[in-house]
């Protein structure tokens, strides 16, 4: 099974698979496996699965992520964070002291981007996000766009090399939600560099040899 290989919903995986497990965005059927969803094959064992290619943002608690503030209420800040989930930054949640009564405003308007961390996801999945942590800050300035959520591994990279590959070769601070959600900040020219390369690795993310395509990229 080639990891570069795309299949589509319907395609066989695996024609005989009387000792392979079906594990995610995968069926067995008739002693084979067929795909469920658009991605990329992975066989872990005897255990084949799919990577897919597109998807929604899920909200997990400790992840980092990027929103854009869409409400003020009287309890805190409502984000906007990628998910079809409700979320909401409570006042306690925020780094500095705020008093009930204050002008919320004063601290995040509406349409102020931050980067936070998810503190909970209920059995409602009404997610509450914390601010009280040393990544977590207002992001002012900088360029911010989206890429598929499902592609933020590739872009991390192995142990984090290929956005370091990215921030070295263009001196660009680059936040990078789980939620799909990119912050970076730079030097105009740079900053478009950098976005240029996040979203070449979010198309190409299925092919071989990536890392080396971006390096020759980022250096042309």
């Amino acid at each position: 099974m080639e990891s570069n290989h795309i299949v589509t919903p319907g395609e066989l995986v695996e024609s005989n698979a009387a000792n392979i497990l079906p594990g995610k965005g995968v069926y067995k059927k008739d002693g084979k496996i067929f795909a469920k969803v658009l991605g990329i094959p992975r066989k872990a064992g005897r255990v084949v699965s799919i990577t897919p290619l597109r998807g929604k943002y899920l909200p997990k608690k400790g992840d980092l992520v990027i929103g854009r503030v869409v409400d003020i209420t009287l309890n805190g800040w409502r984000v906007d964070i990628n998910s079809p989930y409700s979320s909401l930054l409570p006042l306690k949640e925020f780094p500095a002291m705020v008093r009930r009564g204050d002008d919320l405003s004063k601290y995040l308007s509406i349409d102020d981007y931050i980067a936070s961390i998810v503190a909970n996801v209920s059995s409602q999945n009404i997610v509450d996000l914390t601010m009280k942590d040393a990544k977590c800050k207002k992001l002012d300035q900088g360029l911010v766009f989206r890429i598929n959520p499902l592609k933020v591994s590739r872009v991390i990279g192995t142990g984090g090399s290929m956005i370091s590959l990215i921030k070295q070769k263009t001196n660009c601070k680059i936040i990078l939600g789980a939620n799909g959600v990119v912050w970076i900040q730079g030097l105009p020219e740079q900053q478009l560099k950098a976005m240029q390369a996040v979203k070449l690795v979010e198309r190409l993310a299925h092919v071989q040899g990536l890392t080396d395509k971006i390096k020759s990229f980022l250096e042309s």
